[in-house]
Parts: C-alpha cells; structure tokens; sequence
C-alpha cells in the first residue's frame, strides 16, 4: 500500500514537472542564437504607445532606434525617453540602463521579460544588440507580444563582418548605407569597403584594356577617381558616421602595392614594368610621395574622410620570386603601417608575410591581419610574430559572382555546420586562441562587364550574412539544426525599412495587383525581386522609343525599347532585350519570371523568350558567364500609350 501511494506520488510529481516544463516560453528564434535564455510563463503584450525608458544619456541611441525601429517593422508607435533608475516603470514599459556585470562584456546584454521589459548593458553597443533581439523576437508575433523569459547574450568574437569589392563593380553608396542597417541587424559589425582594384586580366587581354577605378573623390589627384561611378568625401564621410549610430564600423581599403592598376593608369610611371601594372614599382620614389599624399589626404584634419577608428592599406598578392623585391615589399607594408598609426587609427592588412618572408621588419603591435590563404599567411607564424588575426578563407568565405571559381553562392550549410573563426581553410587553431579577433565572408567582383547587377550581389550576401552572424557570435553555441535556422531565417526582415530582396511578406499567390496601371502614376512598392511572376494584359498601341511600363531610380522596364522598340529592361548600365514587340492594335496576357538566374518572357501562356546565364565573348577575349537577371519595378509608371489591366505580382515562380 505504502509503495503504491509512494508511487502515485511520483507520478503526480512528475506530471507536474512536466505541466511546469510545458508552460515554459521555448528560447525564441533570432539571428544569432541566444546563448542563455530561461523561458517564463506567458507573453507581454506589446502595442502601439509602448514605452522605451532610458537612465542614461548615453543609451538615447538605443532607445531611439527600437522606437524608430518598431514603426518601419509594423507600423505601430512607440516613444522613446529617459528616465531617472529610481523612478517607477509603468507596467508594459521597456527600461534600459547601464549595468556593471562583468560577464556581459563590451558588447553583451541581459533581457527580462515580465511585466515589463528590463534591458541592462555594460556598454551602448550591448544596449544596441539588445534592441535587435527584441525586434526579432518581436517578428514573430507581427510585433505584438514577446514572450516572457529571461536572455543573457554575448558574442565570443569582437569582429563579425564582411568585405565588399567596389573597386571592380561600382555599387551606389546608397545601398552601402541600407546594407549596414543589415548587418547592424544581425549584430554583424565590421564592413569592409575594397575601394580600388582591377579586373581578372586574361592571358589574350592587356593592361592598357583591362577595367581598373578607385571609388573616392580626391581633390589632390582628381584624375584618379572613377568617371563611372564614385563616393565624394563628405558622402563616405557621413556613411561611416552614421553606420557607428548602429554600432557598424566602416572600414575603407585602399589596396596597395598590387591591385593597383587605376595608380599606374593615372601615373604610367608609377607601374612595374617587369611584374605588370597593378604592380607598383617598389623602386620608384615617386610611387611612395604619390601615396603618402593619397593616405594623408584621407587621415589628416579634425574630421578626417576616414572617420573610424581602422584603415586597411591592402598588401596582397606581390609578386615574391626576388628577394630584393620581397624586403622593399615589407619595407613598404610597415611603411604604411606606420603612417596610419600616425594618425591614431588602427592598421588592417591582408596576410601575405609568408609569402613575402624575408628580413625587413614589419610592425606587428596594434595592428590587425586578415588571413585568407596559408601559403599566403600562416595563421600560426603570424599568430607568433604578434598579429591579430581575423579568418576570412578563400575556399569557405569568398564569393565571386558567375566566375566559375571560389563560391557563386556561399556554402551556409557547411559554414553554419563545420566552420568556426580558427578554421583558415586546412590550417585550424583552436577556436578559443586569444589571437583571433573573428571572421568574415568577402564579395569579389573580378569579372567586369558580366552582367552581375546589386541586386545579384544581395541575392548572395542574405543568406551568407545570416549565416556568418551565428558562425561568428559564437564558436560553439548553435543547438538550431541547420534545417531549422535556414527555413526560419527567411522569416525574418533584412533590417526595419529595408528590403532590398524585393519580398512580399505573404502567403503564396497574388501578393499585389491594380486593376489598371495609370500612366505617370507613382506607386507605394519599389520592386519585386526574384521568386516573383508578374503579369499583365496589354491592348497595344503605337509606342514611342523609350516608353517604360515602370521604373525605379535602380531598374527600367520598356515597353518599347529606345534602342529597337522592343520590350526590354534596363539595371546597372545593361540593357537587355526581350524577342517581342508590343504591336498597335493587338492584345496579349504578358506574364514575365524573375529568377536569380533568368528572366522570362511569356506571352498567351506560351514561352516566348528566355534571358538565361550564357556564355559570352567579352573584351579579354575569353568566355564568361552573363547574367541577365531582373528586379522588377514598381515605383513609378512611364508615360505609355498601350492599356496595361489586370497586373498582377505573384510570390512563387509560375513553370519550371
């Protein structure tokens, strides 16, 4: 009898474990994964008026932004104000203040959700990223409730980024800007703009024909800066100022002694006549007065054009086969150094003094080392000459856009399952090494004149910024199967305000439609992206060269081409055109596929013309893919003739 009741007892006991377990909040989904969270029982309702609370001045930025924040992501309001630590907190309200909790770190952050929200940091920046998780969380209820429980968070790495080459493929400043508010909201913090550079040379091509620019004004040598496309000082300027707000940290490339082909086209003198001109003549004094003027120009004065606190100087793949050549390459490396340091601002290099091993000191003290290939830079040497190191492998963190080599699109499943910030391609240090600062993903643009437009290149870095935001918080912790993080991660937005993919947050089918298109007319939408159908009926009539359906200020789509009249597209300096003329007096349903590797016309359900990846001959004389792919635009009608009824954008591609 006794042991019966003793065992009805634990039954009892555990089924109320398990009603207790049951009831428990499970750890929310975010990007990257919390490291501790203890769920509660419940939700907090979250409304329109919420109330952000700050004690301290300098957490009005945080509090700022989730106010702002939450209004771009659902549309509702909420007020942002300080407050005194001792006053009451009305029920609802959010509080963040400072905290001396040494666990936490410089970027790290509590959250208890009860009857309120309770937000506590060492820092402004751990204050920040607490801000990004609470609008994640927030993402799953429509922005209306957040589950209570209890986050401690923090990274195990200070830098988490990714490097975009602009020296090869001009890309506006403007989505500069909306791509930090992207990694700002991953808690991805350092981006790295490659300012100069020159096109993959092929062997039948020549220096004098091959794509070189350097992206930022120069009053000093106003001959320099790219005519196609280029950053003035007080706009590159104000981009890394506000990108700090957000706890971004811009860091400008000027890539020297190789990669320097727009040097050598702008002085002819300045290029190596026996390695190439994107070599610079290391022999050569002019070379070096030309560049000591170039850096200070960019580093001096109360308010220099570089503003943050990091200048990389570039550094790699110097020809090493003399010696000589291989003391006056680190005789430059810590030349430039040196003179960044000069200025109070912290040198960043790419790792290549394996490669270029030698004699010739190099200053190593504050200074940090990008290691992407260990023939190049042995992470244990430099780890050993007294380099920090930050992990950006070739083969697992380089995209090359339709080039046939390294990655088109990053491998996120073995990067999510396999990769931590000690792993430079076959060479590993452990991952908890003092030496290591973080990792990044790189986007190289080699191939000129292949079509690739922006909106491919974020087509790309989406998935990969995701994904090297949880690789790069924390070495270890990522208990999410990859299955799971990859289907959820497209739940969440790009950042508040931005959607540069071009999604409708919809079920799938008809996500937008207008009975008919007004001429002239300025619609609420910019563009659907890929993964999207558009259709429309068309009752012809005469159209004029160049008459647009729609545009935005990225994208044209013409009814009539200003070239031949045919329907055709516009984006990134390309233009394509469809085999179909819109023809006076005749009607047809148009329905037009944006994939990220195609574009599609058909007309009456029949295929008529495909605008696919295809092999073309460029200038240097080789075979490289062209991309012809299209964000369709929604922004603004043109000034057309025909009648367009019945447009409609779908959210799910229509054929194979």
């Amino acid at each position: 009898m006794h042991k019966r009741i003793f065992t009805l007892c634990i039954v009892l006991l555990t089924l109320g474990a398990m009603g207790t377990l049951k009831a428990e909040n499970e750890k929310p989904f975010v990007i990257p994964e919390l490291r501790h969270w203890q769920g509660g029982e419940g939700v907090l309702a979250v409304s329109n008026g919420t109330k952000v609370l700050y004690t301290d001045a300098e957490l009005a930025t945080a509090a700022e932004e989730l106010a702002k924040d939450y209004g771009l992501l659902f549309g509702k309001g909420m007020k942002a104000k300080a407050t005194k630590a001792s006053a009451k907190v009305p029920a609802g309200a959010i509080v963040i203040s400072l905290t001396t909790d040494e666990e936490l770190g410089a970027e790290g952050y509590s959250i208890e959700i009860g009857e309120n929200v309770v937000v506590k940091a060492q820092t402004p920046t751990g204050a920040y990223w607490a801000t990004r998780t609470l609008l994640q969380v927030l993402e799953a209820s429509s922005g209306e409730s957040l589950p209570k429980g209890t986050v401690r968070d923090w990274p195990d790495y200070p830098i988490r980024g990714y490097m975009i080459d602009v020296g090869r493929k001009h890309v506006p400043l403007e989505y500069l800007v909306e791509y930090a508010k992207v990694m700002a909201y991953y808690k991805m913090n350092t981006f790295q703009i490659h300012l100069n550079d020159r096109a993959a040379r092929m062997h039948k091509d020549t220096w004098e024909d091959t794509y070189a620019a350097f992206r930022l004004e120069s009053e000093l040598f106003p001959e320099l800066t790219a005519k196609d496309g280029f950053y003035t000082k007080d706009g590159f300027r104000q981009f890394q100022k506000d990108a700090a707000k957000i706890c971004v940290n811009i860091i400008p490339e000027i890539d020297i002694p190789a990669h320097s082909l727009c040097f050598s086209n702008f002085r002819k003198e300045f290029g190596s006549e026996e390695y190439g001109l994107d070599h610079l003549d290391l022999f050569n004094p002019n070379v070096y007065t030309f560049l000591d003027s170039l850096f200070t120009e960019y580093l001096e004065g109360d308010d220099p054009v570089f503003a943050g606190p990091n200048v990389h100087i570039g550094t790699d793949e110097y020809s090493n086969k003399d010696k000589k050549v291989v003391e006056q390459f680190r005789a430059l490396t810590d030349r430039y150094l040196r003179l960044v340091q000069s200025f109070g601002k912290q040198p960043w290099l790419w790792g290549a003094l394996t490669h270029a091993k030698g004699e010739t000191p190099v200053i190593s003290d504050n200074v940090v080392m990008q290691c992407w290939y260990p023939s190049y830079a042995n992470p244990t040497d430099m780890k050993n000459l007294g380099y920090k190191l930050v992990c950006i492998p070739s083969w697992t963190t380089y995209i090359v856009p339709a080039a046939g080599y390294y990655a088109d699109y990053l491998n996120v499943a073995r990067l999510y399952n396999e990769w931590h910030p000690g792993t430079f391609n076959k060479h590993i240090l452990d991952p908890k090494d003092p030496c290591l600062l973080g990792g990044m993903f790189a986007v190289w643009n080699d191939i000129a004149f292949n079509g690739i437009s922006v909106d491919d290149i974020h087509d790309r870095t989406i998935p990969a910024t995701q994904t090297m935001a949880a690789a790069t918080w924390s070495y270890s912790y990522r208990t999410v199967p990859f299955r799971e993080f990859d289907t959820k991660r497209h739940n969440l937005a790009e950042a508040p305000g931005v959607n540069e993919l071009g999604r409708f947050r919809a079920p799938k089918g008809v996500v937008y439609s207008l009975d008919k298109v007004k001429p002239g007319k300025k619609y609420p939408i910019k563009k659907a992206g890929y993964h999207n159908t558009i259709s429309f009926h068309i009752d012809g009539a005469k159209e004029e060269a160049g008459a647009l359906l729609f545009s935005n200020d990225v994208t044209k789509f013409y009814l009539s081409s200003p070239v031949d009249r045919r329907m055709a597209f516009s984006r990134d300096g390309y233009l394509y055109h469809f085999d179909y003329y819109v023809e006076e007096g005749k009607s047809h349903d148009i329905r037009i596929e944006c994939h990220n590797h195609a574009t599609r016309l058909y007309v009456d359900g029949k295929l008529k013309d495909e605008l696919k990846r295809e092999k073309r001959w460029t200038r240097d004389e080789e075979q490289h893919d062209y991309v012809q792919t299209l964000h369709f635009p929604l922004q603004q009608a043109g000034e057309f003739k025909s009648s367009i009824t019945d447009f409609k954008v779908e959210n799910f591609i229509l054929g194979k």
